[in-house]
């Protein structure tokens, strides 16, 4: 794909230059040293510190914090890169003791700025000087009903080590451990599971099914322990709930995302009433593809330029000109990811699977993992890392602590990427079948970003209600994921007996409870956002950029209020549901069917 495979590999030397670098252990060691100090000045006193001493502290808490994490993001990215390289286990392993360490040392502080008197924390927010921490320290207080004494904190994240973190951390290296052996063009060949399901995507039915069916039996061959991990999770999650005095498995989530439990609730409700758009654009893909009926290995499927692959650098190009056509300076944001070397590409054994982009700090640039195979669908996936990437370089004009954005808009540059992409490759077409293929793999993509991930959540839903009431075994969650998904595809989709194990690798349902419907949420607000693009042409982008830079600065409703958006507005989500509407009917008059 390139002459210097070197590029094709991130550089983490900008962070330290190896797993034993004498400035990592500086750093571990001045950050054990400063923690200390922090809870020797600190501790005991910040109920009672008047605003220029609380300043004084948040600004402390804050160089403690980027001191203290930089280490962990090393690991991570290392162990990201090859969970099966021995050292950095070990690193990824003490850097997270090192972390629960830390936390431990510090969680006094938002303690004791919850314990601030109601009355004394209004008269001291309304102060100008602390108008940058404003929404910090609010949130901060939100949790002040579920939260525990400190001694209680500190045992809670001790046991963390070996409870739920130790099993996630099972999770990661098992499923980073799996190789999949399957023939292809003849001849038996080993694959990684990215590589696997980027087959999902080829021009042969039978493949795509062997493939996917090839990846979910080497999931099922370990049911026991992926049983075993999930359920470990749930029952984790459910006893912390009744510690906090939580009232449903999705509260503390809908908490921390600033969301109110009813709009989340619309929003899920909204999504499957709308399924049918799903199901409508299934059956005129298997017109398409000349299928009587699509099985679930068929939704991907290439239509029209079926065997259009692309190389690395066409991707990066194609991407680079997308976001340069709609903002110069967010191609040259970009493209430094390239220039820089921060990107890891190639998918290979050991590696993590799927896509992400780590956002580091205020003063770090993030970094972003590929599983690069060359189709499609891989184009869009780099202008959506990128966007995450764009999104955590604008958002480097916060404080660290004002730095990463809440979840529900964690999701909005990436989407807002892919759209920039789709729109771009579109205009530049002429060929007819061309623009069928883009348009199809837009609209999968919002399907999939939407009612799959609605789907998703609505399996962990059902998932944490029912370990409540005791273990689920494998057979159930498979029961659970096939009834869940049933209600997507309806008649519209055949699913494969072995998709019943789709639920074992999905990692979010592992890493962060119901992460899966902050994707829903940012799709449709997207929309909603490209929408107004369109009618307010180059004076939308100064509104756009001030949502990206402003991070975490503010609540959710209030970081998307100056575009005109009301997150309460009881029919804002049938707006973006709309829109993919209207992208079906655009679909159906390429292909001469009204």
């Amino acid at each position: 794909m390139t002459s210097d495979i070197t590029a094709m590999f991130w550089d983490t030397d900008p962070l330290y230059t190896a797993p034993n670098a004498s400035e990592l252990e500086a750093d571990l060691a001045r950050g054990a040293a400063e923690a200390k100090v922090f809870r020797e000045d600190f501790q005991g006193k910040v109920a009672s510190l008047d605003v220029a001493a609380l300043l004084e502290a948040l600004r402390c808490y804050e160089a403690l914090t980027e001191l203290i994490v930089k280490p962990q993001l090393y690991a991570h990215l290392l162990f990201a890169a090859d969970a099966e390289n021995d050292e950095h286990k070990k690193l990824s392993q003490r850097t997270a003791e090192y972390g629960n360490l830390m936390g431990r040392e510090l969680l006094f502080f938002d303690l004791e700025i919850m314990a601030i008197p109601d009355g004394r924390f209004a008269e001291m927010i309304a102060d100008g000087r602390l108008a940058g921490y404003r929404h910090y320290l609010e949130s901060v207080r939100k949790f002040k009903p579920h939260t525990l004494t400190e001694r209680e904190e500190q045992l809670l994240k001790l046991k963390n080590l070996t409870g739920a973190d130790a099993f996630t951390r099972l999770f990661d290296e098992l499923s980073a451990s799996f190789r999949y052996r399957m023939e292809l063009d003849g001849e038996e060949q080993e694959f990684t599971g990215e590589e696997l399901l980027g087959l999902l995507h080829h021009p042969d039915a039978a493949v795509r099914e062997r493939a996917f069916s090839t990846f979910l039996r080497r999931h099922e061959e370990e049911g026991i322990a992926l049983g075993a991990i999930f359920n470990t999770v749930a029952l984790d999650h459910g006893q912390e709930l009744e510690l906090r005095s939580y009232r449903h498995p999705m509260e503390p989530t809908n908490l921390g995302n600033e969301i109110p439990e009813e709009v989340v609730n619309r929003l899920m409700d909204v999504s499957e009433a709308n399924y049918g758009l799903a199901r409508d654009y299934f059956r005129l893909k298997a017109r398409l593809l000349g299928l009587p009926k699509l099985k679930n290995t068929d939704v991907y499927a290439p239509v029209g330029e079926t065997d259009r692959r692309f190389t690395y650098e066409e991707a990066q190009n194609l991407v680079l000109e997308a976001y340069g056509a709609f903002q110069p300076r967010f191609r040259d944001i970009c493209a430094a990811f390239f220039t820089e070397r921060r990107i890891d590409v190639l998918p290979r054994p050991g590696k993590s699977g799927g896509a992400f982009c780590m956002g580091m700090t205020p003063s770090l640039s993030p970094y972003v993992l590929l599983n690069f195979t060359g189709n499609l669908r891989d184009v869009a996936t780099l202008a959506h890392e990128l966007g995450h990437g764009l999104h955590f370089v604008l958002a480097q004009k916060q404080t660290m602590l004002n730095y990463h954005a809440p979840l529900p808009l964690a999701e909005t540059a990436s989407v807002f990427g892919e759209m920039l992409l789709t729109r771009f490759l579109l205009e530049r077409e002429s060929d007819p079948q061309v623009k069928i293929a883009l348009l199809c793999a837009k609209i999968e993509d919002i399907i999939a970003t939407t009612f799959r991930q609605n789907v998703l959540t609505r399996f962990e839903e059902r998932m944490h209600k029912e370990r409540k009431e005791g273990l689920l075994t494998s057979s159930r969650l498979c029961d659970l994921w096939w009834e869940e998904n049933g209600k997507l595809y309806g008649d519209a989709v055949d699913m494969i007996e072995p998709y019943r194990w789709g639920w074992s690798y999905i990692s979010h349902f592992i890493h962060a409870r119901f992460y899966c419907y902050s994707y829903t949420f940012a799709e449709l607000l997207v929309l909603s956002l490209y929408r107004k693009y369109l009618e307010d042409g180059e004076a939308f982008i100064p509104t756009y950029v001030g949502i990206l830079e402003s991070g975490g600065a503010q609540s959710p409703a209030d970081t998307v209020r100056p575009a005109g958006i009301d997150l309460a507005d009881p029919h804002f989500w049938q707006k973006g549901y709309d829109f993919l509407a209207e992208l079906i009917e655009e679909l159906k008059g390429l292909v001469g069917e009204k």
